[in-house]
């Protein structure tokens, strides 16, 4: 238990650092919430995201799961999205992978894990689309960084490919998706300069068209 009061202790220090310098922090933090980004990262615990980006509670809507993926079945990444895009009307999302991941390795290596395995598979699947370049990859340590980064690729595809994100954009409502990784190493973001603004962005067989209730 003292393990967990020691939480408790830095709760009440972080407060008091909050309210010594906006004595109004967290009744005006209370009232809503208005974020212009939704940030879509790794559940591992050195990627914290709003310390990363120096933001403040209430100015970035997080999702975080295993290796920072969005599979276009998943309900809770999909339920995510919708609030993020269609209530809080959030302008960026951010997928942020991070090198070092023990999802990405984990997916490039043959031995049973358990029910995470299922999960992996999409990184796996990242993977066989990329087999040739990976593979002519001989460092170890780079292949990895690189499939991070393809795997951050793919979940921008995926996220794209949604009607909740092509329906914002059919409605000319301003949104973005962009691709980043965090470098434990260093504390540094890195952009993967890839961005999706737009339905051109998307590959043809991917457009979905607004339904008209008329036609």
């Amino acid at each position: 238990m003292e393990k967990l009061k020691i939480l408790f202790e830095n709760n009440k220090l972080w407060v008091a650092s909050k309210t010594a310098k906006d004595p109004d922090f967290f009744s005006k933090t209370a009232k809503d919430q208005l974020p212009l980004y939704l940030w879509i990262g790794c559940s591992d615990s050195r990627v914290p995201a709003n310390e990363i980006v120096g933001l403040e509670p209430g100015e970035i809507f997080v999702h975080r799961n295993v290796a920072n993926l969005f599979p276009h079945t998943d309900f809770n990444c999909l339920s995510v999205l919708e609030f993020a895009v269609d209530i809080l009307k959030i302008e960026h999302i951010i997928v942020c992978g991070h090198y070092g991941c023990g999802g990405v390795k984990a997916a490039m290596e043959d031995h049973q894990l358990g029910l995470v395995d299922n999960w992996l598979r999409n990184i796996r699947d990242v993977y066989a689309a990329n087999k040739q370049e990976l593979e002519a990859i001989l460092d170890r340590k780079k292949r990895y960084n690189r499939l991070a980064e393809l795997n951050v690729l793919q979940q921008l595809k995926n996220i794209s490919h949604t009607t909740i994100v092509q329906g914002a954009w059919h409605r000319n409502q301003p949104l973005s998706i962009h691709g980043w990784i965090y470098q434990l190493d260093t504390g540094k973001l890195k952009d993967l300069n890839h961005t999706l603004s737009c339905i051109d962005d998307v590959d043809d067989v991917y457009r979905i068209l607004p339904h008209n209730p008329l036609n």
